[in-house]
């Protein structure tokens, strides 16, 4: 009787004990991110302590995740955003007190919540835990992937809400945080951060990082893998596999000019350095303004410069996106809309109004075009995105219409009022995260109050389609090339010192009705399909597969889908495929060249050919 009232103590012991046993629930913040699990309004993560070390035997990330909280609101439990990781236990402060936790079962978009219960003084959180092989955030890449061939790569991807994959966080966007992170990667391997970076690689492959600044969790990025530096000037320079190292920094020449240009406009640069890291071809976007590194896609390296608007793009997200960000992704506008038309303004100070202006002019056309597919509530500049996926929202329009709401208000005035406001919103609220609200509340004040200018802010930001007062692009290069294409039955055009930009156009706007056989000569005398530039071979391909060129041209469509994994480049050829008859192709293809796909990628091109 005695030992089984002993074993029934015990074990009744033990299940108090437990680490799964649910915290008590905390009042909810009715302001909250509906992205993330988090309430920081009772309990915040502040500064996070990274220790990692990289597997790639096993495609994991394991170590700890050590949080300083703040709790004003004298919470029993703080909240952590999860998706996929192995939490093997939590401790508590400094002298890691085992905790209580439980982690909710997963929602199919946001992932689990991680409940920790905690003491009113607690104010260290030690997460000891692994991802999984195939967490959504990482990029594993085999060496037959790399262009050396050499060693296997890693990257990450946060945005929108993925960082919650790889590290556990309060992953919203309107909470800024600073990191430290030692990352211990195999011997012969260079990993970078989006921190202070080393230039040389780590004989015993250990790396420490430190980012004083505040961020968005989905700003914190890694990258390991057969990597070198290369200097532009003292504060810029460009990272990359060694057999590309020259040629990426023959093509980013001119990225010192690019951050003068842009503080000339806008303020002082924040962030110290500003380089920029060349990934394989798996890396889903363009860019990603990661700050101090920027991670960008190897499709921009044309060998002419003339797609480095990316990198003006990215290098206007230390200002739009990095310095303010937009405190939900209701509200990514902000971040885009701001970033293009920055861009174009370093662009036209560069390389001249007429370049930029062609940029600008494509780029709204591929806007109109793409509103054509989108539900009407789904074209305003601040949508509603509760119960969706953050990157439903992620369209032309919060960046191509965003810059057309900022351009109508610079044409109010003048460029000088303008940028002295734009300028005043950057000082004002820098390391801040700000709603579409807010932002509209300094507009009323320090620009349309200040110099009595009317304007339908209300249309442009809250209802659908393109405001009658849309500034509408126009480039006299971009029109000739158009009818060029307009009168490609009569002959060829003169395309002596065309730009890739006048090529996609003219691409873009041949005639409905051009026939397989035009398509055809035009191959044979401009060699489209050999195009080793990234936008034209888009523009041909998607334009081609819709004519009825398909049968010639589709073993190079199909290594072209295989070698580059940027999801803007690939997925409007998969649904090209699949609207004109040849969806089996596009799933054949797909599944040879998954592997090499990040996740951001792959779960796009499978959706639309389910």
């Amino acid at each position: 009787m005695k030992i089984h009232l002993l074993v029934c103590l015990l074990l009744l012991a033990l299940f108090t004990a437990c680490k799964q046993e649910t915290p008590t629930p905390a009042s909810p913040d009715p302001k909250a991110d509906p992205h993330s699990f988090a309430q920081p309004n009772l309990a915040v993560a502040k500064h996070l302590d990274l220790s990692l070390k990289v597997d790639f035997d096993q495609k994991t990330l394991s170590g700890t995740a050590a949080w300083t909280i703040e709790n004003p609101g004298k919470a029993s439990e703080i909240i952590f955003d999860t998706d996929n990781l192995d939490i093997q236990k939590i401790t508590l402060g400094k002298e890691a007190k085992e905790a209580k936790f439980h982690l909710v079962a997963p929602d199919s978009v946001l992932g689990s919540a991680l409940r920790v219960a905690i003491e009113p003084t607690t104010d260290l959180v030690t997460i000891h835990y692994a991802t999984r092989s195939d967490a959504a955030a990482l990029g594993w890449m085999e060496p037959s992937m790399t262009v050396g061939k050499k060693l296997p790569f890693l990257f990450t991807q946060g945005q929108a809400i993925l960082t919650r994959s790889w590290i556990p966080c309060q992953d919203s966007p309107g909470n800024r945080i600073t990191y430290n992170a030692n990352i211990e990667v195999p011997t012969g391997m260079m990993a970078v951060m989006s921190a202070e970076n080393p230039q040389q690689i780590s004989p015993d492959g250990k790396y420490s990082f430190k980012m004083d600044l505040p961020i968005a969790p989905y700003l914190i990025a890694l990258a390991v893998g057969d990597i070198a530096f290369k200097p532009i000037s003292g504060r810029t320079g460009v990272y990359a596999e060694p057999v590309m190292l020259e040629k990426v920094a023959w093509e980013f020449a001119d990225m010192e000019k690019m951050v003068v240009a842009a503080e000339s406009l806008y303020g002082p640069y924040a962030w110290g350095r500003f380089d920029v890291i060349v990934l394989p071809t798996g890396f889903p976007f363009g860019g990603m303004e990661n700050p101090k590194l920027t991670f960008a896609t190897p499709t921009v390296i044309a060998g002419d410069r003339s797609l480095v608007s990316l990198v003006a793009h990215e290098l206007a997200h230390s200002w739009s996106g990095n310095l303010v960000t937009n405190a939900t992704w209701a509200d990514f506008w902000l971040n885009e809309g701001f970033t293009v038309y920055f861009e174009r303004r370093i662009m036209e100070a560069l390389y001249g109004w007429d370049f930029a202006e062609m940029q600008d002019e494509l780029e709204y056309h591929e806007l109109l075009a793409e509103m054509e597919d989108l539900d009407s509530s789904d074209t305003q500049l601040k949508i509603d995105l509760i119960g969706r996926s953050p990157d439903d929202g992620s369209s032309m329009v919060p960046y191509q219409k965003g810059s057309m709401f900022l351009r109508m208000l610079e044409q109010k005035t003048d460029r000088g009022k303008w940028d002295a406001f734009l300028k005043s919103w950057f000082e004002t609220n820098k390391f801040t995260s700000k709603t579409t609200e807010d932002f509209l509340a300094f507009l009323q004040k320090n620009y349309l109050d200040k110099y009595q200018v009317t304007a339908n802010v209300e249309e442009w930001v809250y209802k659908p389609g393109i405001p009658a007062n849309c500034p509408v692009p126009q480039s006299g290069k971009l029109a000739a090339a158009k009818k060029a294409a307009d009168n490609i039955a009569n002959g060829f055009p003169d395309t002596n010192n065309w730009t890739p930009q006048e090529w996609v156009h003219f691409i873009r706007s041949l005639p409905e009705n051009a026939e397989v056989a035009t398509f055809k000569k035009l191959d044979e005398k401009f060699h489209l399909t050999q195009s080793t530039n990234a936008q034209i071979q888009l523009a041909w391909y998607e334009v081609s597969i819709r004519h009825g060129y398909v049968t010639e041209i589709l073993p190079q469509v199909e290594d072209y889908l295989v070698k580059v994994g940027r999801r803007y480049l690939v997925l409007a050829v998969y649904r090209a495929l699949k609207e004109t008859g040849h969806v089996e192709d596009a799933r054949r293809i797909f599944a040879k060249a998954k592997p090499g796909y990040h996740a951001v990628s792959w779960g796009s091109v499978e959706e639309l050919l389910k």
